[in-house]
């Protein structure tokens, strides 16, 4: 336990505390905290010897999330078609509206300005279904 090091965000989330607090108790010598390049890291014991008590153990572990990615992408198309404006966007609601295995909503807004024949595709979602979703286009448009 004593090699153990902990992330200002870290020792923030464990006490309910703001990160910016934790730093102040930092530069006020308040915490002890060890300075690694520009980051602070406080030791096991220096936070058990701050807060009084002692830390559970797997503080790490309580702090760790699951990662997530989300892509959040503008189509600008020009010298598009009513048609295929149609085309593209039926196929991509289609794709937007199937199961997919990680449960990761997508969402998808398109407009299309008939008069400069501009059409717009707005693509919130994972990295890999907006890959899928841009491959799809550049399909269409090529077809």
């Amino acid at each position: 336990m004593k090699d153990r090091l902990y992330s200002v965000e870290q020792v923030a989330e464990r006490l309910g505390l703001h990160v910016r607090t934790v730093r102040n108790y930092v530069r006020d010598g308040r915490l002890a905290a060890v300075r690694i390049g520009k980051q602070y890291r406080i030791a096991h014991e220096d936070l058990e010897a701050f807060t009084g008590r002692p830390v559970p153990a797997p503080l790490r572990d309580t702090v760790r999330r699951q990662r997530h990615t989300e892509v959040s992408s503008i189509v600008e198309i020009d010298a598009i078609s009513p048609g295929t404006a149609d085309r593209l966007t039926s196929l991509l609601m289609t794709s937007a509206t199937h199961h997919r295995p990680d449960g990761e909503p997508l969402r998808i807004e398109t407009a299309y300005h008939e008069e400069r024949a501009r059409m717009k595709i707005i693509i919130l979602g994972g990295l890999g279904d907006t890959a899928r979703l841009f491959d799809y286009i550049e399909a269409v448009l090529e077809s």
